[in-house]
């Protein structure tokens, strides 16, 4: 029962909480009204999600959440160091990333961290061919982001999720 109730949990939880912060949800109508929103918005969007694919190594998961929270950190300052400084000398570019990853939760899951990481942005998961297209701010040499995204984050979920 609990499983049908709430499909996805932290889902619900995210659709209520956003609901309080969006309303201000100062009275128990606006917080009922919230909870039936955290209940029935999964429901009705559960043919939509895939289902992801099991977690085999959570704690290699857990390094690569510490990898990527670093990558963000190291990449704001680049970024911003790169604006500041001159213009002129960003080599902006568009690079295809080819996948060994065949999975699509687990190819967008990787296409969110390129975009969450400052300087780049997934454009696109070609699922015909497995490319990633990405937009770099600053890539003077494509091969070199490649192999950075492969190597530090494409190969950790595959072998986070058994891909």
């Amino acid at each position: 029962m609990k499983h049908r109730l709430l499909p996805r949990p932290l889902l619900s939880l995210s659709v209520f909480l956003v609901w309080v912060l969006i309303t201000n949800a100062a009275s128990l109508a606006l917080l009922v009204l919230g909870g039936v929103l955290a209940l029935v918005v999964p429901q009705l969007t559960a043919p939509f999600w895939p289902q992801p694919p099991r977690l085999v190594r959570p704690l290699s998961a857990l390094r690569f959440l510490a990898v990527f929270a670093c990558d963000i950190v190291t990449a704001n300052w680049r970024v911003a160091r790169q604006v500041i400084g001159p213009l002129h000398r960003l080599s902006p570019a568009l690079v295809e990333v080819p996948l060994e990853l065949r999975d699509p939760f687990v190819a967008t899951l990787l296409a969110s961290v390129v975009s969450l990481t400052p300087g780049t942005v997934a454009i696109d998961v070609d699922r015909s061919r497995w490319i990633l297209l990405v937009h770099a701010l600053d890539a003077p040499d494509p091969q070199a982001l490649i192999d950075e995204i492969r190597e530090r984050y494409e190969q950790p979920l595959r072998e986070i999720f058994a891909c």
